[in-house]
């Protein structure tokens, strides 16, 4: 998954209509605006920090930045912009859309000094997953097979009781558990420099808000389901986020972590009918598109129920706003 996925994004600018899926920051202006007025309350109910850093974590074309900070900046906030990205398309985008942007390829090179503000939009789910799945003689390793030149899952070794969570041992057979090293490892470190520097991250992903059983690896082309296991490098691959693991990795790191929330839920708290309003007041012929804009991001048969929104903060930070 990967390595497939770090070939995906390489070669190809994956989002719009000529490409594969459509994310938030696409659909409207009004998602990267709510989300650059939230960061813009923490920072004013923080006293205003004089350096701060915006951050973002696989920005797409830098549509979500440039609509937050245009946001931020109405508000007084203008921070140090830093990418982390390793696509040389979509690091060209990003470069026509946040001109001033300093490009990361790992967390780790990330400022160590200030309060950094940090946003996850779609991110995690891209990263790769283990799975593990409950046989008659215990849990294996699902694993990569090869069969008539073609890939499919095979069954692995046995993995240790240890390994799975005591609530889920007794799965019944077949049962399949996910879990991803990767997601957490980030972000522990990510919280760890929040706690240290100050700041917060805001990841908004679908997903699922406890840990549980299913297989949910899945691949997107031209905007349809498509098989994971077909055209390695040639579609997009991703799981459903586990925000309970990433809440614990977050408290590992010495942050606060908020109540996990809607993305419909936490885009109406933060005012987004008021927005359509003033939109619609400025562009009446754009009304319309406007509204079915919103219905998109917060109806629950659509984006509003699916994707989950979680704000991990600094010991001392305000509380967030939108996770009442």
């Amino acid at each position: 998954m990967a390595e497939a996925n770090a070939h995906y994004y390489a070669t190809r600018d994956p989002l719009g209509a000529a490409g594969d899926f459509t994310t938030a920051p696409e659909i409207s202006q009004m998602f990267g605006e709510l989300i650059g007025l939230w960061l813009a309350d923490l920072w004013l109910r923080a006293g205003r920090p004089e350096r701060v850093h915006y951050v973002e974590l696989g920005p797409g074309r830098g549509t979500l930045a440039a609509d937050a900070l245009r946001a931020m900046k109405g508000a007084g906030l203008q921070p140090t912009v830093h990418f982390v990205e390793t696509s040389p398309m979509l690091r060209a985008a990003q470069k026509r859309r946040v001109p001033g942007a300093i490009w990361h390829d790992h967390v780790d090179s990330l400022p160590g000094n200030d309060p950094l503000l940090i946003v996850a939009n779609e991110f995690f789910d891209a990263l790769p997953v283990r799975q593990l799945v409950r046989m008659p003689d215990g849990w294996r390793e699902r694993m990569i097979g090869v069969e008539n030149d073609a890939f499919l899952p095979a069954v692995g070794p046995p993995v240790p009781y240890g390994a799975i969570p005591e609530m889920l041992r007794s799965m019944p057979v077949g049962s399949i558990l996910e879990t991803s090293p990767a997601s957490v490892a980030i972000m522990r470190a990510l919280a760890e420099r929040i706690a240290a520097q100050g700041g917060a991250a805001l990841v908004v992903d679908y997903g699922h808000q406890r840990t549980g059983i299913g297989d949910t690896l899945q691949s997107v082309r031209g905007h349809a389901y498509a098989d994971p296991f077909a055209e390695p490098g040639g579609r997009d691959l991703t799981a459903h986020v586990d925000f309970e693991a990433l809440g614990d990795a977050a408290r590992a790191g010495g942050a606060r972590v908020s109540a996990v929330q809607t993305q419909g839920a936490f885009l109406t708290a933060m005012g987004i009918d008021l927005r359509v309003k003033a939109l619609s007041r400025a562009a009446p012929e754009r009304a319309e598109e406007v509204e079915v804009a919103r219905h998109r991001l917060v109806a629950e048969d659509e984006m509003g129920s699916l994707f989950k929104i979680m704000a991990v903060t600094a010991p001392g930070w305000p509380e967030p706003e939108g996770f009442a």
